[in-house]
């Protein structure tokens, strides 16, 4: 991965010698990471199901723990950003990766439960880390503008990259004996998550790195202080809401989806890790596109129209038939499944138009506004556990449980049409 990436700079910048191409290269890679190891986590479900004998909500408890590390680490990771700097940030984060992923590798052979949780509760940690930092340091390493939105978009793709193979890899290592499986089959996996983190690490470490606002903290350090902050906006704390939501439903969608097909006979974990990776890859592709016509479009106008395809979407999955049919590249999957890929499709821009609308009219509260946002982010955890709560009650199941990311959309879909209007203009954010 580290070797493509810098390939792929090396390309992409010969016009540009001056940035620093070895930098942005381990920032690509550490956005694959970031979505790799999320990702594992809530793919590992199946295989923790399997070895530890769990119900669907227990089985969520490493994506839970994950993403609660978010909630711990959001706002004191911005504060250790900005007193400490990028380099000493993304190091302390890999570093804590490192540990996380090593305790989920050594649960599979202690046999414990508790140790794989442990494990997924510090690799969040650093995961968090790892989103305060690197999407601000390639909008600086790009230089700032236009060049360094292309670097962010870049970025992104790699991170869906990441968030792509992942359950791939690990359907094809589970294969479809799922009853006997056990987290020591992910090994390859974590293994490859290791060698990046670690090659990310001695590279960072002799790679000098810009810090520009290092010492504007510094020298804003004895401004008296401000009586307002992101919270004193309406549309921000609705947008915040609704991030939480948000990333509730990206993750809750297919980690639901992957414990019930493997959990059918006639579909099996392997045929069930395609479809979540191709999920996953349509994520990939909306970012594309989104980032193509995203100058031309409104971020209200296409927050409402993702969110409205996506309550479409989850209805069909609901109320579709179930019938196998043969998908290509796939194998026989329900029809009703299918319908997840246009989910895909539809989550993979609200992010950023979320981020858009809530931080509009901000100015200098912006930054704080990130941080709160990295907290929120642990919607990733507890939508999806409250989502299999429901799917562990027999009236209800897998299907029936979809009814809870519905209604989060909703709040999405108002959100986007009458909560993001900014109200408290009066407010100086310069």
């Amino acid at each position: 991965m580290i070797i493509f990436v810098f390939i792929y700079c090396k390309i992409e910048m010969t016009s540009t010698p001056k940035i620093p191409v070895v930098a942005i290269c381990i920032m690509f890679a550490l956005c694959f990471m970031i979505a790799f190891v999320t990702n594992l986590a809530g793919s590992m479900g199946v295989i923790v199901q399997s070895q530890f004998d769990t119900s669907n909500a227990l089985s969520q408890l490493g994506t839970l723990a994950n993403f609660i590390a978010y909630a711990c680490m959001g706002i004191p990771g911005g504060w250790i950003s900005q007193r400490k700097g990028y380099k000493f940030t993304i190091l302390l984060a890999i570093i804590i990766g490192i540990v996380g992923v090593s305790i989920q590798f050594l649960s599979g052979y202690v046999a414990s439960f508790v140790v794989y949780v442990l494990g997924a509760f510090i690799a969040g940690f650093s995961v968090c880390l790892l989103n305060i930092v690197v999407m601000p340091m390639l909008n600086t390493l790009g230089g700032g503008g236009n060049k360094g939105n292309q670097m962010v978009q870049y970025g992104n793709t790699f991170n869906s990259l990441g968030g792509t193979l992942a359950p791939v890899l690990l359907g094809y290592l589970m294969g479809d004996a799922v009853e006997v499986t056990t987290v020591s089959d992910a090994v390859p996996a974590m293994i490859i998550a290791l060698s990046i983190f670690v090659v990310a690490l001695l590279v960072i470490i002799f790679s000098k790195l810009p810090e520009p606002y290092l010492q504007q903290q510094t020298t804003n350090s004895q401004l008296p202080k401000d009586k307002h902050s992101p919270l004193s906006f309406v549309h921000f704390i609705l947008g915040a809401i609704a991030v939480f939501f948000y990333v509730g439903i990206e993750v809750g969608i297919p980690n639901t989806a992957n414990l019930y097909l493997s959990n059918l006979p006639s579909v099996g974990p392997t045929v069930a890790g395609g479809l979540i990776g191709a999920y996953w890859f349509m994520m990939l592709i909306g970012r594309l596109v989104g980032g193509l016509i995203g100058a031309k479009v409104s971020s209200k106008i296409m927050l409402t129209v993702v969110s409205s395809l996506a309550i479409v979407m989850v209805l069909c999955m609901m109320f579709l038939p179930d019938t196998l049919v043969k998908i290509p590249f796939l194998g026989l999957l329900p029809l009703n499944m299918f319908c997840m890929l246009g989910c895909g499709l539809a989550a993979s821009v609200m992010w950023g138009n979320i981020f858009n609308l809530s931080t509009e009219g901000l100015g200098k509260y912006t930054p704080m506004a990130s941080g709160i946002f990295m907290t929120l982010v642990c919607g990733g955890g507890l939508l999806p556990y409250l989502q299999n709560v429901l799917a562990d009650i027999p009236s209800i199941g897998y299907i029936g449980s979809y009814l809870l990311i519905v209604v989060a959309l909703v709040y999405i879909l108002l959100y986007a049409i009458v909560g993001s209007k900014n109200r408290n203009t009066d407010i100086i954010v310069s």
